[in-house]
């Protein structure tokens, strides 16, 4: 069974039970996504389940109750343990068939398999909202007991300056909760510490006002115990104990005098005190209200256009306080990938489920982007197709999804987003299904490759309208993707595009280049300029998650 350095595609629920073993992840982070901005009456609307199906497809994040829904639901009930059993079954009497129950349901079918795998020194992170997130904790107490309960992390996400907060019938929502579980009492916490948290350094600028000899800034800080302890009541260099007695045995008082961590003052009938070194601070604890990582913006460098994108500092911070180095983190709803990125910057090893194609194909490049992981080589990839046959299935089953996998081949990234709903491609592309950029001068001017996949009949007519659509959006290369092998005409419109020279590299590219799906999968790929690490303008991109895209990168 596969386990580690994974992405898997496929629902999770299944991927969980087919392929992860007992107790065999040390961290788990899910970012479940669930139509928070669908109001109360919709969302605890009594559904019939006609027409719909409680699965996501493609990021719409509407799930409804219907006979998938019912199907776990009785599951549950049948084999669920039975305190989670019968709070699911409490909770549909009490919440009804709709959308909110069905969400329920198949979270609660998750969490069970996710309790499953975790190990006993593990922990897991469910990122949530208000909308339901006293839910998911109900579920939660059910499934890991609720003395593992750690905490409900608040992070403070945008500042909550919009103006439209005042034509509305409530406060703003500024924070999404983050809910802390641990398997067991034995469970792996490293404290976390921030240097720039508000505040920090007035704080250090008020205290810190001593110097030793050696120039190490200190404060002096209490050695008084706060209730009374007869036998650390003792004196010491004639300088008397306090009132309830030392904090610390003579023994070490003794140990910490030798290293200079006491503060004599001239007066005998002075306290003693200890010294806290500005040097050896860690910065300032991190609680449970994370204030100190910014959402972001429209302008980072991090920016996917992934909506529900998250900062790669607060997987980070996460991945340190809950987990080693070397550790397994899993990810069942790893959307742009940026819990497996930071998985991998952090030396651990990792797991990512996702349910799209499109999901999957941000993953492989910002792998290959951030760190040059290659799949197959470095990390495998379960459940793309891996022969014609299987992408010809894809095709037949959902061409949207076959037309993002297809996009991963050569590294494309898809127009209009990272996140686009089936409804969202129903509309005018404009003859584009996905692009790459690439950088090929020094003064950091940006190229661009067009690409379209088609994945039914092709014939010569496609290659003019895409040599059509280069020259409208002015770009330098085209790239035809197909399922079904191009004909002899088809390649020569191809060739008499010409060719794009590549300045920096004085060298020529097909402007033209069709690629079928079938060589694709044998290992050929679209014919690009190289971005150069020295280049001027991939200085200014940037690199390793601090990057815009390179060559053939979807970005971070």
């Amino acid at each position: 069974m596969v386990s580690e350095n994974t992405l898997y595609y496929g629902d999770n629920l299944d991927i969980l039970r087919r392929y992860i073993k007992d107790e065999s992840v040390d961290l788990i982070y899910l970012d479940p996504p669930f139509n928070s901005n669908r109001s109360y009456n919709v969302l605890f609307k009594d559904e019939t389940g006609a027409g719909s199906d409680a699965q996501i497809t493609a990021f719409d994040d509407a799930w409804h109750w219907g006979e998938t829904a019912e199907r776990t639901y009785q599951e549950l009930i049948q084999n669920a343990p039975m305190n989670v059993a019968t709070m699911i079954d409490a909770m549909r009497q009490f919440i009804g068939r709709n959308q909110m129950m069905a969400y329920l349901v198949m979270m609660a079918a998750r969490l069970v398999e996710l309790h499953r795998v975790l190990k006993p020194t593990g922990s897991l992170y469910l990122h949530c909202d208000s909308t339901a997130s006293h839910y998911l904790k109900i579920l939660l107490d059910m499934i890991f007991n609720p003395q593992n309960f750690r905490n409900e992390i608040i992070w403070k996400r945008r500042s909550g300056s919009n103006s439209s907060v005042h034509q509305a019938n409530r406060f703003g929502t500024v924070t999404d909760t983050i809910l802390f579980y641990s398997k067991t009492d034995q469970a792996i916490i490293n404290p976390q510490y921030n240097f720039e948290a508000e505040g920090y350094q007035d704080y250090i600028d008020k205290f810190f006002k001593f110097v030793d000899k050696d120039g190490r800034k200190y404060q002096i800080d209490n050695l008084a115990n706060p209730a009374p302890r007869p036998n650390l009541m003792y004196e010491y260099k004639g300088y008397k104990p306090p009132k309830n007695g030392w904090a610390i045995s003579k023994e070490k008082m003794e140990q910490w005098d030798k290293e200079g961590r006491i503060y004599f003052p001239e007066n005998k009938d002075g306290r003693l005190r200890r010294k806290r070194f500005l040097d050896e601070l860690q910065g300032k604890p991190v609680q449970n209200l994370w204030d100190d990582i910014e959402m972001i913006s429209s302008q980072s460098n991090e920016r996917l256009g992934y909506q529900t994108q998250k900062p790669v500092a607060l997987l980070e911070r996460i991945i340190n306080a809950s987990s080693n180095p070397g550790d397994l983190v899993l990810d069942p709803f790893s959307g742009c990938g940026t819990c497996i990125s930071a998985a991998q910057k952090l030396g651990r090893r990792w797991i990512g489920i996702d349910i799209t194609h499109l999901a999957i194909a941000m993953h492989k490049n910002r792998l290959k982007g951030n760190f040059g992981l290659e799949p197959k080589r470095d990390y495998q990839v379960i459940g793309e197709p891996e022969d014609l046959a299987g992408a010809h299935q894809l095709a037949r089953d959902d061409r949207y999804q076959f037309q993002w996998w297809a996009l991963s081949l050569v590294k494309a990234r898809p127009l209009g987003g990272s996140e686009g709903s089936r409804e969202g491609k129903k509309g005018s592309d404009k003859g584009i299904d996905g692009y790459i950029s690439f950088l090929d001068d020094a003064r950091g001017n940006l190229k661009r490759a067009v690409v379209q996949v088609k994945s039914g009949h092709v014939n010569s007519s496609m290659i003019r309208d895409l040599k059509g659509t280069v020259e409208r959006e002015q770009a330098q290369i085209g790239i035809f993707i197909t399922l079904d092998p191009p004909s002899r005409d088809m390649v020569t419109e191809a060739v008499s595009a010409g060719q794009y020279h590549s300045e920096l590299w004085n060298k020529d590219y097909p402007c033209l280049q069709i690629l079928s799906v079938e060589e694709l999968l044998a290992g050929a790929d679209a014919k690009i300029p190289p971005t150069p690490d020295n280049a001027a303008a991939f200085k200014k991109a940037g690199k390793v998650e601090k990057a815009g895209p390179q060559q053939g990168q979807l970005g971070i």
